[in-house]
């Protein structure tokens, strides 16, 4: 590894933690020697990079320090493309279309030398097939999650049965080959999975649903994970 590229990877290390980490353990991980790493986290300091600490405490990057956004490694920019790929071949279109103006754009702004690892990568994610097309506006959908804000719904579900749900919305899951709206019932009071290929016709009201948004998606992250569709 070259020596530029060993002090980027110490500062992702400790960016990482919020505990000191000891010579010992940057080295284990960089694969290098524990004499090497004081010696570049001197040259660090030296730098006004702002870590503090010492020889067999350990050290930590203090709060507010950043690097420019797009300094990634060959594994960053690798699994960057990786998961767009995924995005553009099993996401809705809007979604899709930004997943290719990404790859894009960090073709755009890598070095040179890395620009392979864009144009041409090593990991390859399969394109979509057979996906069941969305009956429901994704874009509208995943603006009411982040506003927090309620959607009606006719749904129907794998029986055929019809019934008029009103749903807060808190995440899209991206499955092989469905999407599923996770939220809130009103109707059956509890946390629900939605196919977004069986909803009849959804309405967003501007209304805005009385719980926090972050303690909703807690309370849901505590109670399931993804699952099959439940129309009880």
């Amino acid at each position: 590894m070259r020596r530029a590229d060993r002090l980027f990877q110490i500062i992702q290390v400790l960016r990482r933690t919020r505990k000191p980490l000891t010579a010992d353990a940057i080295a284990a991980e960089l694969e290098t020697s524990k004499r090497t790493i004081y010696r570049d986290i001197a040259t660090l300091i030296g730098q006004r990079v702002p870590i503090r600490g010492e020889a067999g405490m350990g050290y930590i990057l203090e709060k507010g320090f950043d690097l420019p956004p797009l300094m990634l490694t060959p594994d960053e920019i690798e699994a960057a493309v990786l998961g767009a790929q995924w995005v553009a071949g099993h996401a809705d279109p809007a979604l899709a279309r930004a997943a290719d103006d990404l790859i894009a754009k960090i073709a755009d702004t890598v070095p040179e030398r890395l620009r392979p690892f864009v144009l041409e990568p090593a990991s390859r994610a399969r394109p979509g097939w057979s996906r069941e097309p969305d009956r429901i506006d994704m874009v509208r959908t995943r603006s009411h999650i982040h506003e927090g804000k309620k959607i009606q719904l006719h749904y129907r579900d794998e029986q055929g049965r019809d019934s008029e749900r009103t749903i807060w919305p808190i995440a899209v899951g991206y499955l092989e080959a469905v999407r599923l709206l996770a939220a809130w019932c009103e109707l059956r009071k509890d946390f629900r999975s939605f196919r977004t290929d069986r909803v009849v016709n959804a309405v967003y009201l501007d209304e805005r649903y009385p719980e926090r948004r972050d303690i909703l998606r807690a309370r849901w992250r505590q109670s399931l994970v993804w699952e099959r569709p439940k129309d009880t």
